[in-house]
């Protein structure tokens, strides 16, 4: 069955809070470097149609009127995913951006997240 993935994001000439709070703790973790951080929405929508011109209208009509909120959000994408796909790539179809999280994972540990909420508590508290 395939399956119809919907991204929508925050139109760029709106401020995203979202966005901003996730680059301020990047910032405070060290990760300045990853800067400009957008948060968006992503749908995956299965069906029993076979994708068609007629069916992405319709998915195209259901995100606009749906899906998001046309006065804040744009819808920026709809793909359509063969879930067959078993996530393995060929040497030569490998792409260093498409890096695959087998477990969460952190560079920061406990101690170092607790010396940063005490830094940042104490910054507040002057």
């Amino acid at each position: 069955m395939p399956k119809i993935v919907v991204q929508v994001m925050p139109k760029e000439e709106l401020l995203d809070p979202q966005g901003k709070a996730v680059a301020g703790a990047l910032a405070r973790l060290g990760k300045g470097y990853l800067s400009d951080v957008r948060v968006g929405k992503r749908f995956e929508i299965t069906t029993d149609r076979e994708p068609s011109g007629e069916l992405m209208a319709e998915i195209t009509a259901v995100s606009e009127e749906l899906l998001s909120n046309g006065v804040i959000e744009d819808v920026i994408s709809i793909d359509v995913i063969d879930d067959e796909f078993d996530g393995e790539l060929d040497e030569e179809d490998d792409d260093e951006r498409n890096i695959p999280l087998d477990e969460p994972r952190s560079d920061v540990d406990d101690e170092q997240r607790l010396s940063s909420q005490q830094a940042e508590s104490n910054e507040q508290g002057e």
